[in-house]
């Protein structure tokens, strides 16, 4: 039997505004199969998403929603889930919306371990808003912010959001929707905040600027870049250069999470002792 999209969709928005090709819905997909294994009832779910073409996440998602500003979908992810800890709380952003203006606010919600479950779209470029260079696009790669060639050194956000706290952190792609349905189930089972860097392509804006072709050719681009992590740590230093190993790639189950660590706040407060965790 097919699945039945349609029970998650707002299906008065529908099609979508992403461009043809474009992994964002492969990623859009793969969240709804992922929340109908957890069973959750949809008036339980919050998306929150920033700016940028993640941003039209919220938009498509029949459930509560908020679209935020720029750079902050954390920021408000943080106040919703504080306020409702009970609530299942999915944060979408790209790399520039979450690990640029909104890196502040990612490294402190990995920092504080609050139950979230923050997904990173990371097409390697601000798709939105023409190609600019992010904080993901690889050196010496054109954007119209670096014409003659990027020359930022390049983020491995899996690694910021491990060094910073995060307690569950996992890379996967658009190449294999079943394996990311699969890592997005065992981060949303998990307790604290989940991290989820997922490479997609811009194949309009970083691949035919970077004469890459079309959708498939960014697609065979990404697919040289990820290795399994087993594969991954039999590798020596010099072999792991341009490499990114994907699954689950840390998974701490003894972390307090953020909101427990509140209501021991509370309970201190209210018997005028010190909180212990």
């Amino acid at each position: 039997m097919a699945f039945n999209y349609e029970k998650y969709l707002r299906t008065d928005k529908l099609p979508t505004l992403w461009c043809w090709g474009c992994g964002d819905g492969v990623i859009l997909k793969s969240v709804i199969r992922a929340i109908d294994k957890m069973g959750w009832d949809m008036n339980d779910v919050c998306i929150v998403a920033g700016i940028g073409c993640s941003g039209r996440f919220s938009s498509y998602v029949d459930c509560n929603t908020v679209h935020t500003t720029h750079g902050r979908a954390i920021a408000y992810a943080t106040g919703i889930k504080m306020a409702n800890p009970e609530k299942h709380v999915i944060v979408v952003t790209g790399d520039g919306d979450g690990l640029a203006i909104g890196g502040n606010h990612t490294i402190h919600g990995c920092r504080r371990n609050i139950d979230l479950n923050h997904i990173v779209i990371n097409n390697f470029i601000y798709g939105l808003t023409n190609s600019q260079t992010s904080p993901t696009t690889p050196k010496g790669m054109w954007t119209v912010t670096a014409q003659y060639g990027n020359i930022d050194p390049t983020f491995d956000a899996a690694k910021l959001a491990d060094a910073a706290g995060a307690s569950f952190v996992a890379r996967e792609s658009v190449l294999d929707s079943k394996k990311m349905e699969k890592v997005l189930v065992e981060g949303f089972k998990h307790k604290g905040y989940s991290f989820f860097d997922i490479f997609s392509n811009c194949h309009i804006n970083l691949g035919r600027k970077n004469k890459m072709g079309e959708a498939i050719q960014t697609l065979n681009w990404i697919e040289d870049m990820i290795i399994s992590k087993k594969k991954f740590d039999a590798m020596s230093k010099e072999e792991r250069v341009g490499k990114f190993p994907i699954g689950i790639l840390k998974k701490d189950e003894e972390a307090i999470e953020y909101c427990e660590a509140y209501n021991k706040v509370i309970e201190a407060a209210q018997n005028k002792t010190k909180v212990k965790l």
